[in-house]
């Protein structure tokens, strides 16, 4: 293990927070959940919601009960948005800077899909049918 090198975080890369949960708390309003992937989050940063294409303004961020100045990637946030129902956004939602390469849909990608747990046999030829 001390062979392994540590890797790079990405903070130099455009926002990218996949959101885990939304809550409305009372006093307060509506706190989107997630980790950030890349980039950087701030205070008073405008940000837009893919896919659903809303923006907002992020008024604060907390990381464990403790108001954060900025979070960066590997840290799992809450964070306080202006003006969004609960209901306009959710889990799976790309949350990302509004001015620097904001989130949007693709018509296609790649991706690595490993099979923990499957009840029959995979052979050549088999498709999966994957809920992203």
């Amino acid at each position: 293990l001390d062979k392994i090198e540590e890797p790079v975080k990405a903070s130099d890369k455009a926002l990218r927070l996949p959101l885990q949960d939304i809550y409305k708390i009372t006093g307060i309003g509506t706190v989107p959940v997630g980790r950030v992937e890349t980039g950087e989050m701030v205070p008073n940063m405008n940000v837009l919601f893919a896919p659903a294409g809303i923006t907002t303004e992020v008024k604060s961020i907390e990381m464990h009960h403790e108001m954060m100045q900025s979070a960066g990637p590997g840290d799992n946030i809450g964070f306080n948005v202006k003006g969004i129902p609960v209901k306009d956004i959710k889990r799976g939602h790309v949350c990302g800077s509004n001015k620097n390469d904001p989130p949007k849909g693709v018509s296609d990608f790649i991706a690595q899909v490993i099979v923990l747990n499957h009840p029959g046999e995979i052979h050549a030829g088999y498709t999966p049918v994957l809920d992203c």
